[in-house]
């Protein structure tokens, strides 16, 4: 074959499309929500809504701290963390468009709401602080998200998968907040003391990650979740006493009323969300 007649031969291959996975990820929760009641369909989205907000709010508080940690590794790890946060709610979002198959994107999702209209749970209400108030917040955070993760079934397959996957990832997470648990509950001085107020400070919400949520009982009769929110909580407070008793650090983690747990969100979240939401709220009719 001459030179041209090679350039001709690949000019009349077909060319390959890349697939988009966002749009692979849409497609496959919106299919596996299809086989779904609707009432099952509905508590499936408000758990996803509880999830994806969670680490939404979350990972941006934190990102607050790139550029001014106390020191440049933590600069670099806290970075690290808030960026898996931001795409773990991307991936939940993802599924969530699926579900809710309104039109709405995982960017829409994110960003076009109201404050009132978020459902993150109200321990990440709390301000970012100073770094003993992040790490007191982050590290019960940490352990909650293991909880939930942990009572993910199988009933809804493109969710399981995902929480495979975070698993994993969240993991690192919780080392590097047990760590900073122990390094500061372990000091004798003024950042023990500023660790244990800031514990207290955020007991009272601690308990919102896993709240119930008002139709619980059908995720349960459809094996998205694999235990109940009390079966969560029970093990969760059990693994942060396992942290903070060798601590000599006693907290009482009390259980949060469910209507509350994620409304009536705080000042301090509405600055923040005036914050992540100011560059697209410039223009509401671009395309970005």
């Amino acid at each position: 074959m001459t030179a041209p007649e090679a350039r001709e031969a690949r000019a009349a291959r077909p060319t390959r499309v890349a697939a988009d996975p966002v749009a692979s990820a849409i497609a496959s929760a919106r299919d596996a929500a299809a086989a779904l009641d609707a009432p099952t369909r509905a508590a499936l989205a408000g758990l996803l809504f509880a999830m994806a907000d969670d680490e939404f709010v979350g990972g941006f508080t934190d990102s607050e701290w790139t550029g001014i940690a106390p020191m440049l590794e933590e600069d670099v790890a806290i970075s690290s963390i808030s960026q898996d946060e931001l795409g773990h709610a991307r991936a939940l979002y993802e599924l969530l468009a699926g579900v809710v198959d309104d039109g709405r994107t995982p960017d829409a999702l994110a960003y076009d709401r109201e404050p009132d209209d978020y459902r993150h749970a109200r321990l990440l209400d709390h301000a970012r602080g100073d770094w003993a108030d992040t790490i007191a917040r982050r590290f019960l955070y940490e352990l909650a998200d293991e909880a939930r993760l942990a009572s993910i079934g199988s009933g809804f397959a493109p969710l399981a998968d995902l929480t495979a996957k975070l698993r994993r990832e969240e993991r690192y997470h919780r080392m590097h907040l047990v760590a900073w648990a122990r390094r500061l509950g372990g000091d004798g001085g003024e950042a023990r003391r500023r660790f244990v107020a800031a514990l207290g400070a955020v007991a009272a919400d601690a308990a919102s990650v896993l709240a119930p949520l008002p139709d619980e009982a059908a995720l349960l009769a459809a094996g998205i979740l694999s235990r109940s929110s009390a079966e969560a909580v029970a093990a969760w407070r059990t693994d942060v006493a396992s942290v903070l008793a060798p601590l000599a650090i006693d907290l009482r983690l009390s259980d949060t009323d469910p209507a509350t747990a994620r409304t009536a969100h705080s000042e301090a979240f509405r600055w923040l969300w005036g914050e992540f939401t100011s560059v697209r709220r410039s223009d509401p009719g671009a395309t970005w």
